[in-house]
C-alpha cells in the first residue's frame, strides 16, 4: 500500500541505508506497519492520528536506542523498561497526554497480528509480574543480502516526521478557527462557510462529530418542553444536549444525550446495518437518533438500512423491531439547516467557540508543541 507519506518513509530509509532502503522497506513488517499507520499524515487535522500504537513503538525503540543496543549485542540480557516510565514518556509526546496503557499491553500486538498473521514475531515483549517491557529486536534487524540493517533509528525518525505533519495540520486548523473567531460581524458569511465546510462527506469522523455537537447543542437549547407530575405543577425546561466523552471513547454507543427528554444520539459515517443494530443492542434496544455523515436523504438512508437488515435477518419481526429503534436520522443537509437556523438566531460565534473548545479537548491541543 502506497500513500503520500510513503515517500517520506522511503526518504528516511534512503538516507539511512542508501540504495538498499527500498529493499529494507519491502522486507520489514515493522516498516510496512508504520506505512499503514501513517496514511493519515497528508489528510490534515480531520483524520484520525493512530498515536497510541505508534507511541508504544516509539517509546520502546527510543529506550532501545538510549541504551545503545542498535550498535551492540546484549539486548537479550537487558532488564527491560519499566511500564510507568514508558507511559510517562508517551504522555510527554505531542497529542499523547491522554493515552492509556492499552497499546503497550495488548492492542499493538493484536493489531500487528491482524495485519501480519504469517509473521511469528510480535512487537512488544513483556514480563507481567515485573512490569518490564522490551521491543522485539527481531523486527528491528532486517537482512538484505548478506548484510543486516538495524532500523531502530529510522523507525524513530519516521514517527517523528509523521507526528510533525499532524502537529502542523492541527495547528493550522486551530489557527484558522482562531482567525475566524476574530473576524468582525460583517464577515459572518466567511465563518459560516468554514463551519459548513467541516460537515463535508469526506471530513474525519471526529471533526464531524465535534461540529455536529456544536450545531445541535445551540439548535436545541432554545426549544422548551413542559414537564410535571400533575397539571398543577407543570414547569418549562430548555432542551440541553450533552456530549458524553471523547469522540473515540468506548462509551457504549452514546455520543450525545439530551435532557430532559432522555434522547440518545449516535454519530456515524457508515451505512452498515450491523453497526446501527450493534449500537441499538448496546443499550437494550432503546431508541437512538443517528447523526449520519451522508448527503443522502433520511428516507433513502432508512430504506438502505431496512434492505440491509432484511438480507441480514430475513425475519420481518426482528427487522421491524430494530428499525423502530431508529428514532430520527439527521444527515448533513439537516445539520446545515440546523446550523443556518442557529446562525439566524445569533449563535454563530458560540457555535465556533464550541468547535474550538471541543477540538482542543479531543486533540490535546494545549499539549502540542
Amino acid at each position: 500500500m502506497e500513500h503520500e507519506f510513503t515517500a517520506q518513509i522511503l526518504e528516511v530509509l534512503k538516507k539511512a541505508f542508501g540504495d538498499r532502503g527500498d529493499f529494507v522497506f519491502e522486507k520489514s513488517p515493522l516498516l510496512q506497519y508504520l506505512n499503514i499507520k501513517t496514511r493519515s499524515a497528508s489528510k490534515g487535522s480531520k483524520s484520525r492520528g493512530s498515536f497510541a500504537n505508534l507511541y508504544a513503538i516509539y517509546v520502546l525503540v527510543e529506550d532501545y536506542l538510549k541504551h545503545g543496543f542498535d550498535g551492540k549485542k546484549g539486548y537479550n540480557k537487558y532488564e527491560g523498561a519499566r511500564f510507568t516510565a514508558l507511559l510517562d514518556r508517551q504522555r510527554e509526546l505531542p497529542f499523547g497526554s491522554k493515552l492509556q496503557n492499552h497499546a503497550l499491553n495488548h492492542r499493538l500486538n493484536e493489531e500487528f497480528r491482524k495485519y501480519f498473521p504469517e509473521i511469528e514475531y510480535i512487537p512488544i515483549l513483556r514480563d507481567i509480574r515485573e512490569n518490564r517491557y522490551w521491543f522485539n529486536e527481531n523486527l528491528l534487524k532486517i537482512k538484505v543480502g548478506t548484510r543486516t540493517h538495524n532500523i531502530a533509528q529510522a523507525t524513530i525518525e519516521i514517527i517523528d516526521h509523521y507526528v510533525q505533519a499532524k502537529v502542523i495540520a492541527f495547528q493550522s486548523f486551530i489557527e484558522t478557527c482562531e482567525r475566524l473567531k476574530a473576524i468582525s460581524d460583517e464577515n459572518d458569511l466567511a465563518v459560516s462557510q468554514f463551519i459548513e465546510g467541516l460537515l463535508a462527506p469526506n471530513a474525519d469522523a471526529r471533526i464531524f462529530e465535534i461540529v455536529s455537537y456544536a450545531i445541535l447543542r445551540f439548535y436545541y437549547h432554545d426549544q422548551i418542553v413542559y414537564f410535571g407530575f400533575d397539571l398543577a405543577h407543570i414547569k418549562s425546561e430548555n432542551l440541553q444536549l450533552f456530549k458524553t466523552g471523547r469522540t473515540n471513547a468506548n462509551d457504549g454507543g452514546i455520543d450525545f444525550v439530551m435532557r430532559p427528554l432522555g434522547r440518545f444520539f449516535q454519530v456515524t459515517e457508515t451505512l452498515d446495518v450491523k453497526k446501527y443494530f450493534l449500537d441499538i443492542d448496546k443499550i437494550d434496544r432503546f431508541p437512538i437518533s443517528f447523526v449520519v455523515k451522508s448527503m443522502d436523504d433520511g428516507d433513502t438512508i432508512r430504506q438502505r438500512l431496512h434492505e440491509g437488515a432484511q438480507r441480514l435477518y430475513s425475519i420481518n419481526a426482528i427487522v421491524e423491531k430494530y428499525m423502530a429503534c431508529i428514532e430520527e436520522i439527521i444527515n448533513i443537509p439537516i445539520l446545515i439547516n440546523c446550523f443556518r437556523t442557529s446562525w439566524a438566531q445569533g449563535y454563530l460565534r458560540q457555535i465556533l467557540d464550541e468547535i474550538i473548545l471541543q477540538s482542543k479537548v479531543e486533540f490535546n491541543y494545549e499539549n502540542v508543541g
